[in-house]
Formats: structure tokens, C-alpha cells, sequence
């Protein structure tokens, strides 16, 4: 079980910003989970991973796969109070599910640094 959060690294967007848009991400995407998934995950110590893709073409991407595969799955979009507009697509947070359910749409991505 994890639950991995998928960044949009070409809005190059300040430390402090891209964590609250993680955090989002990663809560957004639990409300989708069903109970004894996030039960599941909560009880192995919520593992999380934070990747990252080039472009809001790639995030929808993601997204889609996430969807079509039924897995837990959340778009954030920023309200647009300090760096970028309204609507801006920040990043997009899946799980928590199985690993390899998740592996199977992310699987490909590189770790954020």
C-alpha cells in the first residue's frame, strides 16, 4: 500500500508553496479511498511517495490512468492567492492503494528532488 503524489515541476513553484499543494493532493486523494483501503494503508504507517512530470499535459495524463484503473485519484487545482492563477493544475495525488495498481500508472515517473 502507498499513496503517491504526481508534482508539476514546470511551474517551478517555492518550497513552502509546493508543500501545501502536496498536502492537498495527498488528502484529496484518501477521501476517494474506500475504508478498509485506507484502513489498510493508515495501519503500514501511510507511505508516501512524491514524483514528478514537465508538464500540465502529463498531469492529466496521470490522472486519466488513475481513473480509468478506479484508483483513488484527485487533480488539484490552486486557488490562485500568491504564485500562479486560478486553475492552475499543481499536482495530482493517487492512492492509497496497492503498489502495484499504482506502479502500474506511475511506475515510469521520477522521484521529485
Amino acid at each position: 500500500m502507498k499513496q503517491v503524489i504526481v508534482v508539476n515541476e514546470a511551474l517551478q513553484l517555492p518550497r513552502g508553496k509546493l508543500a501545501a499543494q502536496v498536502a492537498h493532493a495527498a488528502v484529496a486523494a484518501l477521501l476517494w479511498a474506500e475504508e478498509d483501503e485506507l484502513n489498510r494503508w493508515l495501519d503500514e504507517g501511510m507511505p508516501k511517495i512524491v514524483l514528478r512530470v514537465g508538464s500540465e499535459a502529463e498531469l492529466l495524463e496521470i490522472h486519466a490512468k488513475a481513473k480509468a484503473k478506479d484508483l483513488p485519484t484527485d487533480l488539484i487545482r490552486d486557488a490562485g492567492r500568491t504564485v500562479v492563477e486560478a486553475g492552475t493544475l499543481t499536482c495530482v495525488g493517487i492512492g492509497p492503494a496497492d503498489d502495484e495498481a499504482i506502479n502500474s500508472v506511475t511506475g515510469h515517473l521520477s522521484l521529485l528532488r
